[in-house]
């Protein structure tokens, strides 16, 4: 049944195959092939608004921003450092916000930090807050759960007031029909 030589001879052991295939050298794909998917990229640097640079207009991303200049509009992103002598005229709204220069516009974000340097003048809407003694700060702090998304509940409750039902007014007698002629009973003129 068994022979000695098939005993003491050593076998593959299990999970070596699959070693070796995955040390080979990859072959370049084929026309047909589908790509090979790659290995996650890492973030990208933060996107940098040198000191002499001025921008009117807005500025939206989903990455990171440093502003060492001047900006007149209003910036969304996921970080935003507002360096020591940048000055920023609009609405900022921002995951993380750092501000270390002025500000002037209402601030929204996760988590808000005003350092020693920062001259901050509007409103901070915030889940979390940091004041460095030393900031200045003129306007109102607020703080709520989701304050990124406070802009769209604003913009919805309008439109659900507007149509409510108006009372009625007057007294059928006195109205006139829909020819124009006064109701039966409505005196005469």
């Amino acid at each position: 049944m068994f022979s000695k030589s098939r005993i003491n001879e050593p076998g593959p052991k299990a999970g070596e195959a699959e070693k070796a295939k995955a040390f080979e050298a990859p072959t370049a794909p084929r026309s047909g092939d589908a790509p090979i998917p790659s290995a996650p990229r890492a973030k990208p640097p933060a996107s940098m608004l040198s000191s002499d640079l001025v921008v009117t207009g807005n500025l939206k991303t989903t990455g990171d921003i440093q502003i060492e200049g001047t900006i007149d509009g209003d910036i969304s992103a996921h970080l935003l450092t507002v360096g020591e002598n940048a000055t920023v005229r609009g609405e900022v709204v921002a995951d993380d916000v750092v501000i270390n220069g002025r500000v002037i516009g209402r601030v929204r974000g996760l988590k808000v930090r005003l350092t020693s340097t920062a001259r901050v003048e509007g409103d901070i809407i915030h889940k979390t807050i940091a004041i460095e003694s030393g900031a200045h700060f003129e306007g109102s702090v607020q703080r709520q759960d989701d304050p990124l998304n406070t802009g769209k509940r604003a913009q919805q409750a309008p439109a659900g007031q507007a149509q409510q039902p108006r009372p009625q007014q007057g007294s059928a007698a006195a109205a006139p029909t829909a020819a124009g002629k006064p109701a039966e009973g409505a005196p005469k003129v």
